[in-house]
């Protein structure tokens, strides 16, 4: 009995690697899950980084995985990610900052970052002075996107590569309760994340390439009525922090709904929004009691828990990408 006719099968392309671009979240400790998307995205050779946004820590890890990359490559990027983020392990446990809870909580809430800080000590500023070359990022593979928010009017700035500075990531990464303001071309700057937690909208303009992967690393479900005053400060700060990035989905999915309208996009961005694939990757989908953990909890081990719990969340992304692309290869004869 004659077999049916042989699905065509068409090789996957090898050489040129399929460029993506990365929307990352901020939210303190938390990025180290973040870390662990970067680290396993940086031993495939088939993923190209296009363009990256981010805020706070979200834009810690663009311009650590960047200036890897111009400097040496992905084994740097690798690299200067896990060093980075040990470091700021070990600094924390030196100034007694892991696990300092409520006490952490009620100073901050009794005393301004002028007075308990007057002097505006941050190991973050030695440590990225020292692991990133700034101008290296002029010429960087990778186009980056750094939020701050500007404290006169609350307005969203974003830095791009040859703008990029120690100050500007410090800016992104300023949390007013813990840090001074920092100043940009003699203008005070705050946390990126107020007012974009990531820039998306903003990435999606920007980007060469349709594919997109947002990270979000802020909780955003909570069981249970926050009742005690920490657990309701906690709260407001992730639904405070949470809203730019569902503001800018609901934006992407009205404005791709009206360029897929009758007659189809008109516009350069309306071409772009019809083709884009947002890829969504929440950490609590993949981390059991995330909404426990803090974001100034710096212990070594619970970065690497998070870190592992990102390598897995990004190898669940590339099993279903090279899934999909395995569907489209194959192609049955009319």
């Amino acid at each position: 009995m004659p077999l049916g006719p042989v699905p065509h099968i068409t090789p996957l392309p090898s050489v040129k690697p399929k460029r993506l671009s990365l929307a990352l979240q901020g939210g303190g400790a938390l990025g180290a899950f973040t870390w662990g998307v970067l680290d396993r995205l940086l031993e495939v050779d088939s993923v190209g980084f296009d363009t990256i946004s981010g805020a706070s820590a979200g834009s810690i890890n663009a311009v650590l995985l960047a200036s890897g990359l111009a400097d040496g490559g992905r084994p740097e990027a690798r690299r200067r990610l896990e060093r980075f983020w040990h470091r700021l392990s070990h600094a924390a446990r030196r100034a007694s900052l892991v696990k300092t809870g409520l006490s952490l909580d009620i100073s901050t809430r009794i005393l301004s970052p002028y007075q308990f800080n007057p002097f505006d000590l941050n190991p973050l500023r030695d440590i990225l002075s020292e692991e990133v070359d700034f101008k290296s990022l002029h010429g960087a593979p990778v186009r980056l996107l750094v939020a701050a928010t500007r404290v006169r009017d609350g307005a969203l700035r974003i830095f791009r590569n040859r703008g990029l500075t120690l100050e500007a990531v410090l800016a992104s990464a300023c949390l007013p309760l813990l840090h001074h303001a920092v100043s940009v071309d003699g203008e005070p700057y705050w946390d990126g994340g107020y007012a974009a937690n990531p820039p998306l909208t903003q990435l999606v303009q920007a980007s060469r390439s349709s594919e997109v992967m947002v990270v979000q690393i802020i909780p955003t479900a909570r069981a249970e009525l926050p009742t005690t005053s920490p657990e309701i400060v906690k709260r407001l700060e992730q639904i405070t922090f949470n809203g730019p990035l569902h503001r800018d989905l609901e934006a992407l999915a009205a404005m791709k709904k009206l360029a897929e309208g009758e007659g189809g996009p008109t516009s350069r961005l309306g071409r772009k929004l019809q083709n884009l694939r947002l890829h969504h990757v929440n950490a609590e989908d993949h981390v059991d009691g995330y909404g426990e953990l803090s974001a100034m909890d710096l212990d070594w081990s619970i970065l690497e828990s998070l870190r592992d719990s990102g390598r897995s969340a990004a190898e669940a992304f590339l099993e279903s990408r090279a899934q999909s692309a395995r569907n489209s290869a194959i192609r049955l004869p009319a």
